[in-house]
């Protein structure tokens, strides 16, 4: 699976089966479903979770809880668009 293939997934409204947590979590998200997304990665450990955490506070609007997400992930502030961060994140977590 490639982004262009995780894009058409939400499109399409079908949730590839077998993708990690961290991909459902950003599913949900593009499909509008931010609290889902919350839901499935607030009660996780690790730098991946905080990472992904922090894009979605940072998408929420709330940055000051952003920013300390971004510093428990290891990861500077991100400072593009909120689309390209949300590419990265797919692109990196369908390489893990």
């Amino acid at each position: 699976m490639n982004l262009s293939d995780f894009k058409e997934s939400i499109q399409q409204g079908a949730m590839p089966k077998g993708i990690s947590v961290f991909l459902q979590a950003l599913w949900l998200e593009k499909s509008g479903d931010w609290d889902g997304a919350h839901g499935l990665i607030d009660s996780l450990a690790g730098q991946d979770a905080a990472y992904l955490h922090a894009f979605l506070h940072r998408r929420e609007g709330d940055l000051s809880n952003a920013a300390y997400w971004y510093r428990r992930a290891g990861k500077p502030i991100a400072s593009g668009s909120l689309e390209e961060e949300w590419e990265l994140q797919v692109i990196y977590f369908l390489a893990d």
